[in-house]
């Protein structure tokens, strides 16, 4: 086998953000063309959710052409029904959601209150186009699907096995906008205020040893919010931020336990510590998008970011998929713990972490994108 022919092998972690969730379309378009590329295990909360679910069915109904068709559907569904959010606004008023009055408004309301019925489109979007049974049966690829149990603030993780149309609809419900969704008698409420994406879960029981975070939240927005959407909008940045810091933060301690201990570590913390991650980010993009594009699939906004998606993972690709089974590309301590002054570009060879001894593998070439 040549070097062109090494096959590397790839867990996904996709953060929610609505709309945004066109970047992440966008990224595993890209891959998927990659034959280099297999993916292993895929994390994903809200729109991260949808992007995993469409991922997973499209290779269940036609391997890698079957996803990027299948992922293409969804998102052009997405916009022929004008589903606002996959989160932000409820689809009920969408015909008047531009009008900032009735923004306004309806932040006065809970949907129980505006949408007594509990319509939503999503529900629809999914069943019509994803076959769960089939996915569960027969998907290649093992599912986190994430959503928050309104009870205890905690996440749910639903596995592959477990997943229905009711866990991505949990998984994608801000309580502002939509019903709670009850599965087993429980509550749940966007999978974005527990795990966004969840890395632990992914690093701690994947046997897959590299992970590919597909971000679409900003870490850091310049200038003070002043007006009432822009800090609506950056309060909720910072909230569902918060679920990966803390998971980055996990990880990091328990690389620093391992180097301070005399004992050999084991089981759980070995394998945060020795699990190797790596960026694709679409903050440069997003954060320069109004706050409202997260809740208007506008035809324009869905082909800037699906557009912006391949760009950044074809970059990523030819600077750091050669990397993958060797070693980290980023170093999350510097990329999510440090101020933003103090963080500086990494090369990928020096980032330090808790490594297994593996037999070296050949570097692998780039290989031409097709159009």
């Amino acid at each position: 086998m040549g070097i062109f022919d090494s096959k590397v092998r790839l867990n996904l972690a996709l953060q929610g953000g609505g709309v945004h969730g066109a970047f992440t379309w966008g990224v595993l378009d890209r891959l998927l063309q990659d034959q280099r590329i297999e993916i292993g295990w895929v994390s994903g909360a809200s729109a991260g959710a949808v992007n995993a679910v469409a991922l997973a069915a499209g290779l269940c109904d036609g391997g890698r052409e079957g996803a990027r068709d299948k992922l293409a559907t969804v998102w052009h569904s997405v916009h022929k029904a004008g589903v606002p959010d996959l989160m932000r606004f409820n689809p009920f008023l969408y015909s008047l959601s531009r009008l900032p009055a009735v923004t306004q408004m309806a932040g006065l309301f809970s949907p129980y209150e505006f949408n007594p019925m509990g319509f939503d489109p999503l529900r629809r979007l999914l069943t019509d186009n994803i076959d769960f049974d089939r996915l569960r049966l027969s998907a290649p690829i093992e599912l986190i699907v994430s959503a928050t149990d309104v009870a205890t603030g905690r996440a749910r993780h639903f596995r592959r096995k477990e997943i229905a149309v009711e866990a991505v609809l949990a998984s994608a419900c801000l309580p502002t906008l939509h019903h709670a969704v009850e599965i087993e008698g429980r509550a749940y409420w966007d999978g974005g205020f527990s795990a966004n994406p969840d890395l632990v879960t992914l690093a701690s029981e994947s046997p897959v040893k590299d992970t590919l975070i597909v971000q679409l939240n900003p870490t850091t927005i310049g200038g003070l919010p002043r007006g009432v959407r822009e800090i609506s909008d950056h309060a909720n940045t910072l909230t569902f931020n918060a679920p990966l810091l803390r998971d980055v933060e996990i990880i990091e301690t328990a690389r620093k336990t391992l180097r301070a201990s005399w004992l050999p570590g084991h089981g759980t913390m070995v394998r945060l510590a020795r699990h190797r991650f790596h960026l694709v980010e679409a903050g440069r993009y997003t954060s320069a998008l109004k706050p409202d594009s997260k809740m208007q699939p506008d035809r324009g906004v869905l082909n800037y970011l699906f557009g912006a998606g391949r760009t950044e993972a074809s970059k990523w690709i030819e600077q750091h998929l050669k990397h993958v089974g060797r070693r980290a590309s980023i170093d999350l301590r510097q990329r999510y713990l440090l101020p933003a002054d103090l963080q500086t570009p990494v090369n990928p060879i020096e980032i330090s972490a808790i490594e297994e001894p593996e037999n070296s593998e050949p570097e692998l070439g780039s290989e031409p994108q097709r159009a």
